[in-house]
């Protein structure tokens, strides 16, 4: 947890994860205006292999895991109700690539809205990474990455796990 802390103070630009952020952290995170990047799903691979086999990990690793579990989404509402910036990522190195839009599902699960998921996953995300001058809106200049999909993510964020169209860099890549 110390390790928040000393990354901001030490004018870190994101912490990723941030799980045992405090109130004092979301503060540092607000004055340096640091993004908060909280790959919620990180836990979706525990909870499925549990469900698939109850005894997949020993008990003392299966303590730790359901702590783990327990808190996932506590650091990220804080974060939320004091103004940090939050920008969509996920660890594919736990999740499954392939997966990365049921971060969206558990960023509204734990308080965003459908349209401040969205904008995690595009303005902020492009402006954390000093992209914003190329992707993360829709304008003239910059380039064409889009995706379609049947429903709107406002009303339906789940509807983002199904893409039907995916357009890189003005090429249609899927669909049409």
């Amino acid at each position: 947890a110390d390790g928040i802390a000393m990354a901001l103070r030490a004018g870190a630009d994101s912490i990723e994860h941030g799980t045992l952020m405090t109130e004092e952290d979301a503060r540092l995170f607000v004055r340096s205006g640091a993004y908060y990047v909280p790959t919620l799903s990180t836990v979706n691979g525990y909870i499925e292999r549990l469900k698939r086999d109850p005894k997949a990990y020993t008990p003392e690793v299966r303590a730790k895991i359901e702590w783990r579990i327990s808190i996932t989404g506590k650091a990220f509402r804080l974060a939320h109700d004091r103004g940090v910036k939050i920008a969509f990522g996920t660890d594919s190195g736990v999740a499954l690539h392939g997966r990365n839009a049921d971060e969206f599902e558990l960023m509204v699960k734990h308080g965003m809205t459908p349209a401040e998921a969205l904008v995690a996953a595009t303005v902020s995300a492009a402006d954390l990474l000093g992209l914003s001058d190329h992707i993360g809106t829709i304008e003239p200049g910059k380039r064409a990455d889009l995706i379609a999909v049947k429903g709107d993510p406002l009303d339906d964020v789940t509807t983002l796990k199904a893409v039907d169209f995916v357009m890189k860099d003005g090429k249609v890549r899927k669909g049409l």
